[in-house]
């Protein structure tokens, strides 16, 4: 008896296949964007120009293939709001990029900024067609937090991770001592959407499976978001916690609050997970303004300088890219020449103090008041947007709680590193969620 074997299936078939595949749910690029972010770059140099990754590349094709589906008819164009905030953006960062001190650096600072505040949100509100788009992109956010979680928490309780405090306990993932805030970032988002998902599925029309499941990884991924050490992302997740959940239900938000502080006590007081690490970080977030420690302080005196760059450049600004420029004359003498990285791979370096460690800042040197004012349109109006039609619906949740992190985050960071991609996705988010659900006049 011959046994036939069936030939492979040519690689342009298969390429036509995916495209059809992309053709109709789109937001499997923006997933993938997503899930890309946990490929290990290596070690790069932070005071590269560009950096360019797996995320990034896929975000690119998201954007072409929306573009594609514009010029063909078959995704609608953007409203008339979405094209003012987004317009606003790329104006404010053009009449900077023009009335730079450095036009020719400030150029790939005007093209960064646009694919990350305008052309890559705008993609992702475009292909998120319907729910289940949506859910998959949050289902990717809870996917890429777990990935990371594991790698972290391996990190902490084998000593493998970055140093913190003289040992090698801090949770970084894959992206290194060098992007010390992109496991925290990950982990943050992957927790408030698995919180969000498990809230919409409450009701009789719920999936519990669903709902365990989430709940489940939400509790998981507050063990590495600790052993992270990123005050920052303690609090923002925090906050925009509190948010969801007041927006979901205020009794669960108080129910919440206490099984959340039960919780820590368990973990941290009788188990001892992150040990007294926790515990000193912590207690430092109180003395932030009392008894700064170096970082602290260096972030205030990279806020001052930015507000010195500003004075000189108050309309404009200096231009994208000119605040590192503009650092060094305009900086306190006390301002540290970097900020202290160590592991196993990189063993010890010192990072370069590169930007103020403040988007609103940032944006304030670099693009003056016309900036502000476009990045107060876009966030505002995404913020109250999403506060209005969030009610119950877990991904319209989900993006309040996701916008509401950035925009706290963004008063201690700003854009850079690996995960910046994941802000774009964000505002797609919130770009989507902020629109009124179909049918409603």
């Amino acid at each position: 008896m011959a046994l036939t074997l069936a030939a492979p299936p040519h690689p342009a078939r298969l390429l036509r296949r995916a495209g059809g595949v992309l053709q109709e749910r789109p937001g499997l690029l923006a997933a993938a964007t997503v899930l890309l972010v946990c490929v290990p770059t290596g070690e790069k140099d932070v005071a590269a120009a560009v950096h360019i990754t797996a995320a990034d590349l896929a975000s690119l094709a998201l954007v072409a293939l929306t573009a594609v589906n514009l010029l063909r008819g078959r995704t609608p164009a953007l409203g008339r709001a979405d094209a003012v905030r987004f317009g606003a953006i790329v104006t404010a960062a053009a009449v900077a990029t023009v009335g730079s001190i450095d036009p020719a650096t400030s150029l790939t600072g005007f093209v960064r900024l646009t694919q990350v505040f305008v052309l890559v949100p705008a993609a992702v509100l475009c292909s998120l067609r319907d729910r289940t788009d949506q859910r998959l992109v949050l289902g990717s956010f809870v996917a890429a937090a777990l990935i990371q979680g594991v790698v972290g928490v391996h990190q902490f309780l084998t000593g493998t991770g970055a140093s913190y405090a003289g040992r090698p306990i801090r949770a970084v993932g894959t992206f290194g001592a060098l992007d010390i805030m992109a496991m925290s970032t990950v982990v943050a988002y992957g927790l408030l959407a698995a919180l969000a998902l498990a809230l919409g599925e409450r009701g009789p029309d719920g999936d519990p499976r669903l709902r365990r499941a989430m709940f489940a990884a939400a509790a998981f991924l507050a063990l590495p978001l600790a052993v992270s050490f990123s005050r920052g992302s303690w609090i923002a997740t925090a906050a925009a916690a509190t948010v969801l959940l007041l927006r979901a239900d205020a009794r669960l938000a108080v129910r919440g609050a206490l099984l959340g502080a039960a919780a820590a006590v368990v973990l941290v007081g009788g188990l001892g997970l992150g040990g007294s690490g926790v515990t000193d970080r912590l207690s430092s977030i109180g003395s932030v303004s009392a008894a700064p420690d170096q970082s602290v302080s260096d972030r205030y005196d990279l806020w001052a300088t930015a507000g010195r760059i500003w004075q000189d450049h108050p309309l404009s600004g200096a231009g994208p890219k000119a605040f590192q420029q503009l650092r060094d004359s305009h900086a306190p003498l006390r301002l540290s020449s970097g900020s202290d990285a160590a592991d196993a791979t990189i063993g010890f370096q010192r990072e370069p103090l590169l930007s103020p460690h403040n988007m609103y800042f940032l944006v304030l040197s670099e693009q003056g008041l016309i900036g502000i004012v476009a990045y107060g349109l876009l966030f505002l109006g995404l913020l109250l947007g999403c506060l209005r039609h969030a009610r119950g619906r877990g991904p319209a949740l989900a993006a309040l709680a996701l916008l509401t992190w950035v925009l706290i985050d963004f008063l201690y960071a700003d854009i850079g590193g690996t995960t910046t991609v994941l802000t774009s996705i964000v505002l797609g988010l919130a770009a989507r969620a902020a629109r009124p659900p179909a049918g409603t006049p």
